[in-house]
């Protein structure tokens, strides 16, 4: 539309400089220096006063100025090309004329003198200094000169004659835009389309140099654009037919419509997307907070032909981000990632506004599948965004775009946004086919960066979002095998990766059905291998830049030790898989889902029990061949890593869960029902057997205590109890015991009445649970003072090889207890125990049943603490129990062990203690080293026990132990520098004249023992000394403080073991801590008042 630069005079334009033009536009403007302030608050009146005044003394400046000859001659020449009506009875197009025609000089005369400028070459002495600018360039007070003409000429030029609802109006702007309304005269001559074209055209002309056109575009594209649409689109009037008014030919349309694109294309595209909302009928930004109830409505030809720019906007590269900066920085949000960013990114509604105009599907596409094909890459390119503010408002409005596409049109969403998203994921499954390019060893499949980027956008599409739409969970689903690999390679070792896998996959659990989630749950743990998973061939591996990436495997050689090796591994990864498992159940407690894989891998091991019995009872082959025997071999070693595999996920579970795991009483229930199933299933095969007689006991005993009151029970509970009535009605059929068959009649009468019937034996059942009577529960209740006491009973359940029938049984009792009621303190007073009690507990102390033999020794432990009297009157006889189970290999027993002597210690110190020290310090013939370790580790606890008192008893401990840092075995003398150093730490001033054999001991075997160990231990001890005294080291240790350091600066020096090096490193910055405090004390701002008598 724009028309070619006219050729003009060589003479004109080389005496005309910019400082001319430039004063003229002044003079233009605002007569007399006082700016154009003075003209927004004048009436119609004196504004038109003004203008006629302006014009007149720019013509005598032209006329009686020689120095603006030149000035005058372009201007006179640019006149006489120009081909639009210059004059008028309207005094505002006649200022605008002008003001058009010293633009366009301006604008020719910049050309000119960037055409004949030629920069001189750079001094290679000073590189730094800056370049010559060209003489074209418009400083700051020349752009704001133009700027205020360019505002004159399109508030006078261009908005008084756009139809009314095209563009924003003049009245809602400034006072003085409202003034120009009432000045401007529509009905003289030129015609106002005339003029409008006219105006258009000389600002696209003028806006062809870069410079003009940024400071035209920069604020006045919206106007440009609403008087290009028009000219161009605007409809005409057939019925009404006025020749005055057509005054446009359909040439000057299309030149119209061509000038519109082309603008458009060339602005910065949010700026032409705000701009063409605006036009559309979008809220006005106005800083005036005026009402804009009385404006007039967008003609609806307007609307549709910005809709459709705006949607050729969406469709150009780079479309979706022009269109999200375009709404939200026409929200009020400034530029993109600026001050207000963050709270328009807390604006869900403009995020739902975008996300519905990037869903829906314009009508220029083709299809809305191709529509949703070439959006969708710009959509993930959303979530990429560098700056944090700019990544935070884009990152919104992509996870919104996802859900709304999701819900609208799953199919498409689907294909091209769900799978691109998660494709490295899908491309490393089993069910994928890699290419044969790819299967060399070490081939990288999916990169550090592909990986980051799909774990991070899938935590913001699902987490973030929180909506779980059916086609984002349905195509999650399938990639959650090699989710949850990942996260177990994460938990190996420290990966940013960690938390959002754990994240995920604890989100996707929650949200998915229960059948769902428990059937991902069990590929999880390797109990069906049907779910999709990691291909064989991939692997994952750490990454160089501190992250995860996923390559082939290399081939591994057939020979034994490898193949002993791939065993291991193998049976290791399985193991830490379990584990990991467990670890990720362990925050599902609170949905129950926890529990319910808890009760499904109960029903597991009852299968695995049936299964044992089918094959103890299968014949061998006797006339199958080779390939089929063979085939039964591989069957049944398949069927035993199962077997192990469900033992090994109930004991993790049983460990790793709290006693809060089951969370309503259908889980309860549940867990009842698949206990007494395994127990059927066993009794179907045996007349009766240990395990079953336990586990029937535990089984009823929890249902007594919830029949019995200990829980508030509903209608809707009753039927869900109802479940038991048939295991019940079988237990009572073909158990030989009279009564557990009793017991489980009267159990299935209380359930069938909903407890409106209930006997006595399900009462006394209830009350005996809940009272702990009995010996078998008052052992069991000593048992369960460790740490997850359920748990552990269940993993003896099932592990039923290794229980007894007392530690069972009371296991059972104490677990219906455990579900109704709280224990009982531990200091809590007991009945007298009677003999044949004692003589049991102390029979079961040497029982070679591990279980029975800690719940005894915990039995006895606890009667000490409680001070029984019959008890503590054989005191030797216990030490010597519990000395003796100190031998004991098991953990769990010799711990108990520990925990009774120490506790015995407590009670009588001075016996305890002569005959534990004489033990510690005996021969190698006596006792082994371990067993004098674990006697080492009873005199802690004692020290510990006796605080303050310890003192009394510092020459006998403290002899023993520097005796033992000269015993033969490394590990003795390891142990023995151990303890001393924690019992120095509690002496304190106690130490006394003994801190010099302390001090001679370490450092002789800092600087002589051979055992690196030893040696370690030896700096260790000063460690804790220093530490232990803090600011009481300068008293307690200042004769031996000065070798100790020399002997701390010697390690450092040249001490071969780095360990013990950073031992001695930590012992010199206490030490440094310590006489820094010492010389420089804090100052406290204290001040004594003393009271005189």
């Amino acid at each position: 539309m724009a028309a070619p630069s006219p050729t003009m005079g060589s003479k004109a334009l080389e005496t005309c400089g910019l400082e001319r033009i430039l004063e003229a536009l002044k003079l233009l403007l605002s007569p007399g220096g006082s700016g154009s302030s003075s003209l927004q608050i004048t009436k119609h009146d004196v504004l038109l006063a003004t203008l006629k005044s302006n014009l007149t003394a720019l013509e005598d400046k032209f006329l009686k100025d020689p120095h603006w000859e030149k000035l005058k001659l372009l201007r006179d020449e640019i006149a006489s090309k120009a081909e639009w009506p210059q004059k008028s009875v309207d005094v505002t197009w006649n200022f605008t004329s002008q003001a058009f025609l010293l633009l366009l000089c301006l604008k020719e005369t910049m050309i000119q003198l960037a055409a004949d400028f030629e920069p001189g070459k750079p001094n290679p002495r000073t590189p730094e200094a800056a370049p010559a600018l060209s003489p074209d360039t418009l400083s700051i007070s020349q752009q704001k000169t133009v700027q205020s003409v360019l505002q004159f000429v399109v508030t006078l030029g261009v908005c008084p004659y756009l139809m009314p609802g095209v563009g924003v109006p003049l009245r809602y702007r400034t006072e003085f835009c409202a003034v120009v309304q009432d000045v401007v005269s529509l009905d003289a001559a030129p015609a106002t389309t005339r003029r409008l074209y006219a105006s258009c055209k000389v600002l696209l002309s003028v806006a062809q140099h870069a410079s003009l056109g940024s400071l035209i575009f920069c604020r006045h594209f919206g106007d440009i654009a609403a008087g290009l649409c028009q000219l161009g689109f605007c409809p005409v009037n057939r019925k009404t037919p006025k020749p005055e008014e057509e005054v446009l030919t359909e040439e000057e349309r299309v030149l119209s419509k061509e000038a519109l694109q082309d603008i458009l294309n060339q602005v910065y595209q949010p700026l032409a997307v705000r701009e063409l909302l605006i036009l559309q009928g979008g809220p006005l930004q106005s800083s005036s907070g005026m009402k804009t109830q009385d404006r007039c409505r967008t003609p609806a030809w307007l609307r549709r032909l910005c809709g459709q720019l705006l949607s050729e906007r969406l469709m150009r590269p780079s479309g979706v981000q022009a269109v999200v900066r375009g709404i939200l920085e026409g929200a009020g949000a400034g530029t993109a990632g600026g001050s207000d960013a963050e709270a328009t990114a807390a604006d869900w509604k403009k995020c739902d506004l975008i996300a519905r105009i990037l869903a829906s599907c314009p009508q220029q596409s083709l299809s809305p599948e191709s529509y949703y094909q070439d959006i969708c890459p710009q959509i993930l390119d959303l979530f990429h965004f560098q700056d944090k503010l700019t990544a935070r408002q884009f990152q919104r409005v992509a996870t919104t775009t996802f859900i709304t596409m999701s819900r609208e049109h799953p199919q498409l969403a689907a294909k091209y946004l769900l799978q691109p998203l998660l494709a490295p994921l899908l491309r490393c499954l089993n069910t994928t086919e890699i290419p044969e390019s790819d299967l060399l060893p070490g081939t990288i499949l999916v990169t550090e960066e592909e990986l980051n980027r799909c774990i991070e956008d899938v935590f913001k599409v699902y987490v973030v979002s929180n909506e779980p739409v059916t086609v984002l969970m349905d195509s999650l689903f399938p990639v959650l095998g090699v989710l949850f690999s990942l996260y177990c390679f994460t938990k190996q070792s420290v990966s940013h990766l960690r938390s959002l896998c754990q994240e995920i996959l604890l989100w996707i659990l929650g949200k998915l059905e229960r059948k769902k989630a428990i059937a991902s749950l069990k590929g999880f743990s390797g109990l069906d291998n049907s779910m999709p998973s990691l291909h064989s061939l991939c692997q994952f591996k750490a990454a160089t830049q501190g992250g995860i990436l996923i390559t082939v495997k290399e081939a591994i050689c057939v020979e034994d030790e490898d193949e002993d090796e791939a065993l291991y591994q193998k049976v290791s990864s399985e193991q830490c898989q379990v584990e990991h498992l467990g670890d990720l159940l362990s925050h599902c407690q609170e949905c129950g889902l926890a529990g319910d894989f808890f009760i499904l891998c109960l029903k597991e091991l009852t299968q695995v029990a049936v299964e044992n019995e089918a094959e103890s009872k299968t014949k061998p082959f006797s006339s199958k061949s080779l390939l089929e025997l063979e085939l039964h071999q591989t069957l049944l070693v398949e069927n035993q890593e199962q077997k192990l595999l469900v033992l090994q996920l109930i004991t993790v579970l049983c460990e790793r869960m709290s006693e809060q795991i089951f969370t309503n009483i259908t889980q309860v229930v549940d867990f009842v029902a698949a206990t007494l199933q395994r127990a059927c299933a066993s009794l179907a095969h045996q007349a009766k057997s240990t395990v079953e007689s336990q586990t029937l006991s535990m089984s009823m005993g929890l249902v007594a205590v919830m029949l019995g009151g200990a829980v508030q029970l509903k209608s809707s509970d009753f039927a869900v109890l109802k479940q038991l009535l048939p295991l019940l009605e079988k237990v009572s059929n073909t158990y030989p015991d009279p009564v557990i068959q009793e017991l489980a009649v009267d159990l299935r009468i209380t359930i069938s009445t909903h407890g409106a019937f209930s006997t006595e034996a399900v009462s006394v059942a209830a009350q005996s649970t809940l009272n702990k009577k009995g010996a078998e529960a008052q052992q069991q209740t000593s048992h369960d003072r460790c740490s997850d006491k359920s748990q552990r009973h269940l993993e003896q359940q099932q592990n039923h090889q290794k229980a007894s029938p007392a530690g069972l049984k009371s296991s059972a009792i104490f677990t219906a207890q455990e579900a109704a009621t709280p224990s009982p303190p531990a200091k809590q007073k007991s009945r007298s125990i009677s003999t044949q009690q004692l003589q049991d507990v102390l029979l079961s102390a040497y029982d070679p049943q591990i279980p029975t033999r800690a719940a005894a020794l915990r039995t006895l432990s606890r009667w000490i603490e409680q001070r029984e009297t019959t008890i503590l009157g054989m005191q030797e006889k216990l030490l010597k129990v519990f000395l003796e189970n100190l031998e004991h290999e098991d953990t769990f027993v010799y711990l108990s062990a520990i925990q009774g002597v120490a506790l015995l210690s407590e009670v009588y110190p001075e016996k305890i203690l002569e005959s534990l020290l004489a033990q510690y310090d005996s021969g190698k013939d006596k006792h082994t080293a371990e067993t004098k370790m674990k006697v080492g580790e009873v005199l802690m606890r004692v020290t510990r026990a006796l605080g303050d008192m310890v003192a009394r008893y510092r020459e006998p401990l403290i002899h023993t132990f520097l005796r033992g840092a000269r015993d033969p075995d490394s590990a003795h003398r390891a142990s023995s520098l151990s303890n001393l150093g924690e019992l120095c730490q509690r002496l304190d001033f106690l130490l006394g004249s003994v801190v010099h054999e302390v001090t001679a001991c370490l450092i002789a075997v800092a600087k002589t023992d051979p055992e690196v160990q030893v040696r370690r231990a030896a700096i260790h001890v000063i460690v804790l000394l220093l530490r232990g005294l803090s600011q009481k080291a300068t008293e307690v240790l200042r004769d031996v403080l000065k070798d100790l350091y020399h002997l701390l600066k010697q390690v450092v020096r040249f001490e071969p073991d780095d360990v013990a090096k950073l031992h001695a490193q930590l012992a010199l910055e206490e030490l440094d801590e310590i006489m820094r405090n010492f010389l420089f004390p804090a100052q406290k701002l204290e001040k004594k008042i003393v009271v005189l008598p």
